[in-house]
């Protein structure tokens, strides 16, 4: 069986087109520069092509490129409340109710992974340690940030939101896991322009 990592260019498109169309295809184009770059249109015109080769072939290649961007792209860097309030805006800014989120980054502050973990009244949710860290776990996560909605708008720590947050930090010194803040997402106003609020900016992670 031939090995595809040590494959020619000719015996990898064959397994597209077959062998004869393969070679037709870089003997016509010269390479897979020219050839990737070539219109369906014309793919399908081409003997021993026809339509479905011809769309195997642009699926191949579009896949190559999705791949290609898709390494190189960096996480988002959360090293900030304003960051951290970019990224999860739009997701809460629907829910009617409150939904506490755990955001899960590497050693460098990116993005590993959002997770919500729990939802509860209009004005309140319980959540326990053990399902905040066991997601930081699983995500192989260096750190995390809690965060969540408040449905009224106004994103001010209640007492529950800073008795919550302490029993975490606590927690997350136990396991190695850094707590890094809680971020509350609310709505803007005429008199209130940031539609969030952070309890580490508040003073709240150290006492």
């Amino acid at each position: 069986m031939l090995l595809l990592d040590h494959a020619s260019n000719t015996e990898l498109l064959s397994r597209l087109a077959g062998p004869r169309a393969a070679q037709l295809l870089l003997d016509r184009y010269g390479g897979l520069s020219a050839l990737v770059r070539a219109p369906v249109d014309e793919l399908r015109q081409l003997r021993g092509i026809g339509p479905a080769r011809a769309e195997a072939l642009r699926a191949a290649f579009l896949l190559g490129n999705r791949l290609r961007d898709e390494a190189v792209k960096e996480a988002p860097l959360l090293d900030t409340p304003h960051r951290v309030a970019d990224v999860l805006r739009e997701p809460n800014r629907l829910y009617t109710v409150e939904h506490m989120q755990v955001v899960c980054v590497n050693t460098r502050r990116r993005l590993i992974a959002v997770e919500s973990i729990a939802q509860g009244l209009l004005d309140q949710v319980l959540v326990h340690a053990r399902e905040v860290f066991a997601v930081a776990i699983a995500k192989r996560a260096s750190a995390i940030i809690l965060a969540h909605n408040h449905p009224s708008g106004d994103p001010t720590p209640s007492e529950a939101d800073i008795r919550v947050t302490r029993e975490l930090i606590r927690a997350g010194q136990l396991l190695k896991i850094e707590v890094l803040d809680h971020v509350i997402l609310g709505q803007r106003t005429t008199e209130r322009p940031r539609d969030y609020c952070s309890l580490r900016e508040l003073g709240y992670f150290s006492w």
